[in-house]
């Protein structure tokens, strides 16, 4: 009688076919990190353009920001568009040795002229048209005679017009684009919160 061989199978087979690398199967991966990347992108234009918080120092923008009230400011929109009238802008003062930030507002842009008489500020000869509810202005300062701005120079005033100092005194005098750090936009207070306006 013959025994039957039986030949185990090895475990080696080299005609099994080998198994392909898909590149398609790496798309869903692709998708995720292009989307974290996406959101790291987005994260970071948001903290570079509206990084800067800071708290209002003293009572010259009064009513409109109130010494303490905190300040959100963005930078971003200040380097793709000029300031313009009655922005609230956020700056250095040159010759401020401590770099401690000034808020106020523009009251006048490069080109223009500006005077303050009989408590009231003129641009261009015409009563400038205030967003903030102001008081009649008791020291106009440099501005009592008519000042024209340069190409580069902005004309500023704190709304609390009689307790302020700003373009009006030699300490500050007009403020260069270069100058400016942001725009007030946001701010935060006691008993209010909401857009600065």
């Amino acid at each position: 009688m013959f025994e039957k061989i039986t030949h185990k199978k090895s475990s080696l087979d080299f005609n099994r076919r080998r198994s392909h690398f898909e590149i398609g199967s790496l798309r869903p991966v692709a998708i995720l990190l292009g989307e974290i990347a996406l959101v790291v992108a987005l994260a970071f234009g948001v903290v570079e353009a509206f990084d800067i918080r800071l708290n209002v120092p003293g009572e010259s923008m009064e009513p409109t920001l109130s010494s303490g009230d905190v300040v959100l400011m963005d930078r971003l929109i200040i380097k793709l568009l000029h300031p313009g009238p009655n922005d609230v802008v956020v700056f250095l003062p040159p010759s401020n040795l401590s770099a401690q930030y000034s808020i106020k507002r523009i009251i006048a842009t490069p080109g223009d002229t500006v005077q303050v008489k009989n408590g009231k500020i003129y641009v261009d000869g015409e009563v400038f048209h205030d967003k903030a509810v102001t008081e009649s202005i008791v020291d106009a300062g440099l501005a009592a005679n008519e000042i024209t701005l340069e190409d580069n120079e902005y004309f500023v005033i704190g709304d609390n017009r009689n307790n302020s100092e700003d373009s009006r005194y030699e300490t500050i005098g007009n403020i260069h684009r270069e100058d400016i750090v942001g725009r007030a936009w946001f701010m935060v207070g006691k008993d209010r919160i909401g857009l600065v306006h």
